[in-house]
């Protein structure tokens, strides 16, 4: 299993908007140097409803290329549509993805029994290895802990990023898994009393920028050093606050280019970080000695 600090990495492109490769594999190159226990390739964070057929399938080659088998790699396959989903999957399987993220179907508002089939019928029709993704701030339909019981039963479903910053809800769910089952928080501000509760890491945001303090962090949660982990977290968090002052991952790919490791640019409709913003996220990144 998959344990500790799993950066919800950023797509890095140039200004013409296309991918910049160079800059991802500088970006992987410093991920695997700080750390960093494993990569979620093309999610939320890496832009990927933005991305066209033949880029996710070039992304993924490309970073299992740059990645060389140092770290695990999840790469996001997930819509509101069950049939794309299956034929993104499959996609993903074709690169050399073994293991997928695939989010709750946003829009379409399904009741439990809708997710769970949608669920079912993707881990029927694809031989790879799913981990959910509950986010119910995007898709606005939530999955409910024991429908993530049910599909917990599916040998191929082996996991769930929890962004739900529910805590209570989550130590449910850590003591109900089975122990096979990967629980990963998906919100930095909430991850390291996630991982006290038992989860077993998270899927980062902030890691993009500080992989190193981060997977630190994560490290001493897991290893049950409660002092270091809340000191580490406690430095962390103005960042965790700032990197969602508008929509991630504006924030993210802001700070990575005051940082020389990538540009700032995202896709439509997203858009840079605006002034006021940038001014926001500069001072913390100064204050923290990150700059």
């Amino acid at each position: 299993m998959l344990v500790g600090s799993i950066v919800a990495l950023v797509t890095p492109m140039q200004s013409d908007h296309q991918i910049d490769y160079v800059a991802l594999k500088r970006l992987i190159d410093w991920h695997i140097e700080s750390g960093t226990d494993g990569i979620v390739l093309g999610g939320t964070t890496g832009e990927s409803v933005t991305l066209t057929g033949d880029e996710y399938t070039i992304l993924i080659e490309k970073t299992l290329e740059y990645v060389n088998g140092h770290i695990p790699i999840i790469v996001g396959a997930g819509g509101n549509s069950t049939q794309s989903v299956i034929q993104l999957a499959k996609q993903a399987k074709r690169a050399g993805a073994q293991s997928i993220l695939s989010v709750v179907p946003y829009y379409n508002k399904p009741t439990q029994e809708g997710i769970y089939q949608h669920f079912v019928t993707i881990a029927e029709a694809v031989d790879i290895k799913i981990v959910l993704y509950n986010v119910p701030s995007r898709t606005v339909a939530d999955m409910h802990n024991q429908t993530t019981l049910r599909l917990a039963q599916i040998a191929n479903i082996v996991g769930i990023k929890d962004a739900t910053a529910n805590l209570a809800r989550v130590a449910e769910l850590i003591f109900r898994a089975p122990k096979n089952f990967a629980i990963y928080s998906g919100d930095d501000a909430t991850a390291m009393a996630f991982i006290l509760c038992g989860g077993h890491g998270a899927v980062s945001v902030c890691a993009n920028i500080v992989p190193q303090a981060f997977h630190s962090m994560c490290a001493a949660a897991l290893s049950g050093n409660i002092v270091q982990a809340r000191t580490q977290n406690a430095h962390l968090y103005k960042l965790y606050e700032h990197l969602f002052i508008e929509t991630n991952p504006s924030p993210a790919k802001w700070a990575l280019y005051r940082l020389g490791l990538a540009g700032k640019h995202v896709r439509l409709p997203l858009v840079p970080l605006s002034p006021s913003a940038c001014k926001i996220l500069d001072s913390t990144l100064r204050e923290l000695h990150i700059l």
